[in-house]
C-alpha cells in the first residue's frame, strides 16, 4: 500500500476517454456536495435517522453495565446496588427483587433498541431512496440539456452505467455507510466516556490500538479510492460493449462475427475483473489488519486489567478494579474497539461511493454549450426566410466523434499550435452564405462529406456556428429558445429512431396530444398507412426496441408521419427517403409536395432525383457553396451538379476529367483521414 501503488493504480485505471477521466480525477470531492444539495429537502428523515441511530446505539451500552452492577452489588456485595436516573426508594434492597429488576431493564433497552433499529433503517432507507430519485432524475434531465458533441464522443454504455450503477453505489453509500458512521461515532463517544469514568489508565491503553486504527484506515483510503475510480471506468466500458453488441446483433450473425464479439466481450469483462482484483488485493489485506490490530489491543487491555483484578494496578498506578467493574470495562472495551473496525467497512464503501459521484457530478456540472440566451424570445415565424451569412464550423476535440482520435492525454491547449488554433478542429463549412425566401424548397446535394447534414443542424442548433450567424425571418437562432425553434423546425433524417411502443405512439411522439384521426392522416400523407393496416395491431402493433420489427424504410416513412404531424414552420429532410423504394418514394414525394407548398423546406439528397423539383439546389463541396440554381440551369453549367447527375443516370461516358479526377483525390483524401482516425 505504497505510494507509488496508489499512483500505479490511477495510472492504469484510466478511463479510455482520457480527457474526462482526467478531469474527473481532479475535480474536488463531489460527494458531500452531491448530498447537502439532494438531502436538504429531506432533513426530515435523515433527523430521524439521527435520531434512531443514537439512541439504538446508547440504549446497547446498558446491558454491560446492568450485567457488572449485577455481579458487584448482587453476586459478590462489593458496592451498593444503585441505578443512576432510579430514585433510591424505587430500588430494591432484596437480591432477587434486584435480580428482577436488572432482567427487566435489560428486556426492556432491548426491546427499545429494537424499535429504535426499526426506525433507523426505514428513516435512512426513505432518506436514501428519495435522495437517488432526485439524484438519478436531475442527472438524466442534465444529460436532455447537453448538446450533441457531449454524446458524439461517449458511449451509451457509459452513459448508462452512471445514471445506473454510480447513482446506485451513492444510495448505498448514504443508506448504510452514512448510517453506520453515525453509528461508530456514537458508540465511540458513548464508550469512550463511560471507559473513562470507569478506569482513565487503562481507557488510554485502550486508545492505542484506536489510534494505530485510524492511521491504518487512512492509508487504506488513500490508495483504494483511485482503484475504485478505475472499477467504475471498467463497469463503464462493459456496458458499452453489451450495449453495442446488443444493438448491432443482426450485423454480427450476418457478418458471422460471434466469435470475434465474444472475444471484445472477454477482453472487457477481463479489464473489469483485473481492475476489480487490483481493488481487491488492497482491500483484503486491509480487513485481517484492522482485525489483527484490535484483537491485540483487547488481548492487551485484557491482560492489564485482568492483572489489576487479581494483583492490583501495574507500573505504579493507584486505584481498585472490582470484578463487575473489569467485566463491565471489557465488554466496553470491546465494544470500543468495534467501530474502528467497523468504520473499515464504510471507509471502503465511501471510496467506492467516492468514485461514484465523481462521475455523476461530470454530468450534473457540465453546462451545456448549447443553450438559451439570457434575453431569449420566442420565435416568430411570419414568412420562413432563412439566412446564412459568412457561417463557419469545425468539428473540435471536444464537440466530434473525432475526438477519439486525439491524444489521451493532451489537454485543449497542448493541441493548439503556434497560431493559437486548435489542431484538432475539423472544418467543415467554410464562409457559407445564402438566403432562402419563404415557402421554397430546396435542395441540398454533394459528395460525402460536403458538409450536407452539419449545415442544416445548425439551423436548429444541435450545433452553433463558429461563426456567422443563421437567421429565420431576421431573428438570429442563437437570440430565440430553444424550444420555441424546435418547435418550428422539423426534422427528419436518413437514420430515424423509433422508441418501443407502438406505431401510433412513435407518429404521436412530440405531438403528444394529437387525435387518432390526426395520428392517421399523418400516416396517410406520409404513405405509411399503407404497411401499417397490413401490420398484426395496426397502428397498436409494437415496433420493438429502435423500430426494429420495421425495415428501414418503414421506419422513415413512421419518422416523416412524425414530422408531418408536427406540422412545422420549416421542415428539414436529411435522407429522409433514403430507405424507400424508387415507387414509394414518388407516392411520398407527391405528398410532400403538398405538405411543402405554404413552407420552407429544406431536402439533403444523395439521390438528385429527390430533388429534381425543387425550387433551388444547393451544391456544397469541401465545406463551400460552389453551385446554386435550379436543376436545369445546374445541368447548363456542366458542373459538379451536372457530372453528379450523369453518374446517377448511368452517362459514365460523359463524365469530365476533371470531375474523374476529382472523384479519385477524394477518394484517396477519404482513405487516408479513416487511416488517421483510426
Amino acid at each position: 500500500m505504497s505510494a507509488d501503488d496508489a499512483g500505479d493504480a490511477v495510472g492504469s485505471d484510466a478511463g479510455s476517454d482520457g480527457s474526462d477521466a482526467d478531469a474527473t480525477a481532479e475535480t474536488a470531492n463531489p460527494m458531500w456536495g452531491l448530498y447537502r444539495e439532494y438531502g436538504r429537502a429531506n432533513a426530515g428523515w435523515a433527523a430521524a435517522g439521527v435520531a434512531g441511530t443514537v439512541a439504538a446505539r446508547l440504549l446497547s451500552l446498558v446491558p454491560a453495565y446492568l450485567v457488572g452492577l449485577a455481579v458487584d452489588a448482587i453476586f459478590l456485595e462489593q458496592r451498593v446496588f444503585s441505578i443512576p436516573l432510579l430514585p433510591a426508594a424505587a430500588t430494591p434492597t432484596d437480591a432477587w427483587a434486584q435480580v428482577e429488576l436488572v432482567v427487566g431493564l435489560l428486556a426492556a433497552a432491548t426491546v427499545f433498541g429494537a424499535l429504535f433499529s426499526w426506525v433507523q433503517a426505514w428513516a435512512w432507507t426513505v432518506f436514501a431512496q428519495t435522495v437517488q430519485y432526485g439524484l438519478r432524475t436531475d442527472a438524466y434531465e442534465a444529460l436532455q440539456d447537453l448538446d450533441l458533441a457531449f454524446f458524439a464522443r461517449r458511449r451509451t454504455g457509459d452513459i448508462m452505467a452512471v445514471l445506473n450503477n454510480d447513482v446506485d453505489q451513492l444510495e448505498a453509500f448514504l443508506e448504510d455507510g452514512l448510517s453506520s458512521s453515525l453509528e461508530v461515532l456514537a458508540v465511540f463517544f458513548g464508550i469512550g466516556s463511560v471507559l473513562f469514568l470507569l478506569n482513565a489508565p487503562l481507557t488510554v491503553v485502550t486508545m492505542v490500538p484506536v489510534l494505530v486504527l485510524g492511521a491504518f484506515t487512512a492509508g487504506f483510503l488513500r490508495v483504494i479510492e483511485p482503484r475504485y475510480f478505475g472499477v467504475r471506468e471498467r463497469v463503464g466500458d462493459l456496458n458499452a460493449r453489451l450495449e453495442n453488441n446488443v444493438a448491432g446483433i443482426e450485423t454480427v450473425k450476418t457478418e458471422h462475427a460471434e466469435a470475434h464479439e465474444a472475444g471484445r466481450v472477454r477482453e472487457a469483462a477481463r479489464d473489469y475483473l483485473d481492475a476489480t482484483l487490483r481493488a481487491v488485493k488492497v482491500q483484503v489485506a486491509f480487513f485481517p489488519g484492522i482485525n489483527l490490530i484490535s484483537g491485540l489491543g483487547f488481548a492487551t487491555v485484557f491482560l492489564l486489567g485482568g492483572y489489576w483484578v487479581v494483583s492490583g494496578p501495574p507500573f505504579g498506578l493507584s486505584g481498585s478494579l472490582s470484578p463487575g467493574e473489569f467485566v463491565t470495562f471489557t465488554i466496553y472495551a470491546q465494544q470500543f474497539i468495534w467501530p474502528v473496525i467497523q468504520f473499515g467497512g464504510v471507509v471502503d464503501d465511501y471510496g467506492r461511493a467516492n468514485a461514484a459521484a465523481r462521475r455523476v457530478d461530470e454530468i450534473l456540472a457540465r453546462e451545456p454549450a448549447v443553450t438559451d440566451a439570457p434575453d431569449a424570445e420566442p420565435l416568430d415565424v411570419d414568412d420562413g426566410r432563412v439566412e446564412y451569412d459568412g457561417v463557419d464550423f469545425a468539428y473540435r476535440g471536444d464537440t466530434s466523434p473525432a475526438d477519439a482520435s486525439a491524444r489521451p492525454d493532451a489537454s485543449r491547449s497542448d493541441r493548439r499550435d503556434s497560431t493559437g488554433e486548435d489542431e484538432s478542429a475539423r472544418p467543415v463549412l467554410r464562409d457559407v452564405s445564402f438566403d432562402v425566401a419563404g415557402g421554397s424548397t430546396v435542395g441540398v446535394v454533394g459528395p460525402t462529406g460536403a458538409g450536407k447534414s452539419t449545415l442544416l443542424k445548425l439551423l436548429n442548433r444541435l450545433y452553433d456556428p463558429d461563426a456567422g450567424s443563421v437567421r429565420v425571418d431576421g431573428q438570429d437562432v442563437r437570440d430565440v429558445t430553444l424550444a420555441s425553434l424546435r418547435e418550428q423546425v422539423g426534422y427528419v433524417n436518413q437514420d430515424p429512431f423509433l422508441f418501443f411502443g407502438t406505431v401510433a405512439e412513435n407518429i404521436r411522439y412530440g405531438s403528444f396530444d394529437a387525435t387518432r384521426a390526426e395520428v392517421e392522416a399523418a400516416a396517410e400523407a406520409a404513405q405509411a398507412d399503407i404497411f401499417v393496416e397490413n401490420l398484426p395491431d395496426g397502428y397498436d402493433t409494437m415496433v420493438g426496441e429502435r423500430g426494429v420489427k420495421l425495415s428501414g424504410g418503414q421506419r422513415q416513412r413512421v419518422a416523416l408521419a412524425r414530422a408531418i404531424l408536427k406540422d412545422p414552420e420549416i421542415l428539414v429532410l436529411d435522407e429522409a427517403t433514403s430507405h424507400v423504394d424508387t415507387e414509394t418514394e414518388a407516392l411520398i414525394q407527391r405528398s410532400l409536395a403538398d405538405l411543402v407548398e405554404d413552407r420552407t423546406a429544406f431536402v439533403i439528397a444523395h439521390r438528385l432525383s429527390t430533388v429534381r423539383q425543387a425550387d433551388r439546389v444547393l451544391v456544397l463541396d469541401d465545406g463551400r457553396v460552389v453551385e446554386d440554381g435550379t436543376h436545369e440551369a445546374l445541368l447548363d453549367a456542366d458542373g459538379l451538379y451536372a457530372n453528379l447527375w450523369k453518374v446517377q443516370v448511368g452517362e459514365l461516358d460523359a463524365l469530365t476529367p476533371d470531375f474523374v479526377e476529382r472523384a479519385r483525390r477524394h477518394l484517396a483524401e477519404t482513405r487516408d483521414g479513416d487511416a488517421d482516425e483510426s
